[in-house]
């Protein structure tokens, strides 16, 4: 009896370590990537603005409802759940901000698309995902387990497998 007493209080002191470095991580994060894919702007924009299409090339995405074409609202059906996501700016063929429309979740934040010509058939991909996280165990686990940037890196590599490449993002 000794040892499960052991355990179980082993278990909730983590959870209270967790709980208070969590508390002191800031609130909110600004996280960004970019990399670079053989293909015009416009087909770029084409592809990250076609939201019907993602699940056909990103793994991580199994539906997606369309809920509005203008403005463009979704929902993306994740292995997480669904998350409903709105397009906060559009400036085609360079510049998007999906924003999440979800309130009851313990987190939020937008994603800024930016689309830069490199070279005569290249486009620089640059997202910016400024978010934030109100529950401490998860700020806990969004910066040290999870990263902020791993979402930005699966998609960006999803992204270079599309145009038929594969690409290494980096942080800016």
């Amino acid at each position: 009896m000794r040892y499960v007493y052991l355990i179980a209080g082993s278990l909730v002191a983590i959870v209270l370590v967790v709980a208070i470095i969590g508390a002191m991580l800031p609130r909110d994060h600004v996280a960004s990537m970019t990399t670079t894919l053989p293909a015009a702007p416009e087909e770029v924009w084409r592809v990250v603005t076609d939201v019907a299409a993602f699940p056909s090339w990103r793994g991580d995405v199994k539906k997606v409802d369309v809920l509005s074409s203008s403005p463009l609202s979704w929902r993306e059906h994740t292995s997480h759940g669904p998350m409903t996501m709105g397009a906060a700016a559009v400036e085609p063929p360079r510049r998007m901000i999906g924003r999440i429309i979800d309130t009851d979740e313990p987190w939020g934040g937008e994603w800024e698309y930016n689309l830069t010509p490199d070279g005569t058939n290249a486009t620089r991909v640059t997202i910016t995902e400024r978010g934030w996280v109100s529950n401490p165990i998860f700020r806990f686990v969004s910066t040290y387990v999870m990263g902020h940037y791993g979402s930005m890196d699966s998609y960006l590599r999803a992204l270079g497998r599309k145009f038929g490449t594969e690409v290494t993002p980096t942080r800016v």
